[in-house]
């Protein structure tokens, strides 16, 4: 891929991220298939520069000084049913693909709404939600029946199985393999069943979760700590509320960091440390924070 009017110079990233914050990228590229993500991806390695690919811009803090290297904004939204596959890139959105399977009665992805997230995304963290009536919490890969990805340069078809899905995570935590497509395996129902679900559960998360927690935060900031709950812990160390620049513990969900003043990505790393030395100091609890930190700080 030669570098072309697509190639954009010291594009700001904050607009590109749900918390808002971030410096400018050496290099942005929005590849809009599968194809030119590959493309992409291999041009930023022929020219040997660092790459990153960004999908709904949740779950990620850009540092102040933006990244070295070329930020791809994936795109790639193509998917198409057959009977009860759903087969998508991996940057469509998981919100267009529940308006799309509840208007065919295929239900498994109305357990995400309101989560902001792309296939991609949705495969790196193994996506997950304690879904309606919230007894039980459901991972995306149960629907997941097999993806292509890139690796070394090549293309390859696995299944499930290779993702090696855990809480918030799988194998793409610890590999530079990128998803290029995601066949789903879904069940029949019918449109007004999959909408309850997915109704109940953006009221829920609603009522649970800040108002403003897409526009201006990065989603949880801790990962959870089973049987306690890590907002649980902030909260009962009286840190609702508190702010370090321009960033501040919601009062409504302590486990959100919102940018409410412009904040830098300075302001959140010190929030976060803070709130980490606090909570370790008065209840021995370890917070380990589940938000990916990218670029220069």
């Amino acid at each position: 891929m030669e570098e072309t009017p697509k190639v954009q110079r010291d594009v700001n990233l904050a607009r590109f991220t749900t918390f808002g914050i971030g410096g400018s990228a050496d290099y942005f590229v929005v590849p809009k298939s599968a194809n030119e993500l590959q493309q992409a991806i291999e041009w930023a390695e022929s020219e040997d520069y660092e790459w990153f690919v960004l999908g709904s811009g949740a779950n990620i803090l850009f540092g102040d000084g933006g990244f070295r290297g070329v930020v791809i904004k994936n795109e790639a939204k193509h998917f198409e049913f057959k009977e009860r596959l759903l087969k998508a890139e991996s940057g469509a959105t998981i919100a267009e693909l529940i308006d799309a399977t509840t208007k065919r009665g295929l239900s498994g992805l109305e357990h995400y709404k309101g989560i902001p997230s792309t296939v991609g995304g949705a495969m790196w963290q193994n996506l997950h939600f304690l879904s309606y009536p919230h007894e039980q919490t459901r991972f995306i890969s149960e629907i997941v029946e097999g993806a292509t990805i890139l690796a070394d340069g090549e293309r390859r078809h696995v299944t499930k199985e290779y993702f090696r899905f855990g809480y918030d995570t799988s194998v793409l935590h610890d590999n530079d393999h990128i998803v290029l497509e995601v066949t789903f395996t879904l069940e029949e129902s019918t449109p007004e069943d999959v909408e309850e679900v997915a109704v109940e559960n953006l009221a829920w998360r609603r009522r649970v979760h800040p108002a403003n927690a897409v526009q201006m935060s990065a989603g949880s900031i801790f990962r959870k700590i089973k049987g306690v709950g890590a907002g649980r812990l902030i909260d009962q160390c009286g840190l609702k509320g508190h702010r370090i620049g321009g960033a501040e513990v919601s009062d409504h969900h302590a486990n959100y960091i919102l940018n409410v003043e412009n904040a830098t990505a300075e302001d959140v790393r010190k929030l976060i440390e803070h709130v980490q030395k606090v909570v370790k100091e008065k209840t021995g609890y370890a917070l380990e924070p589940e938000i990916s930190f990218v670029g220069d700080f």
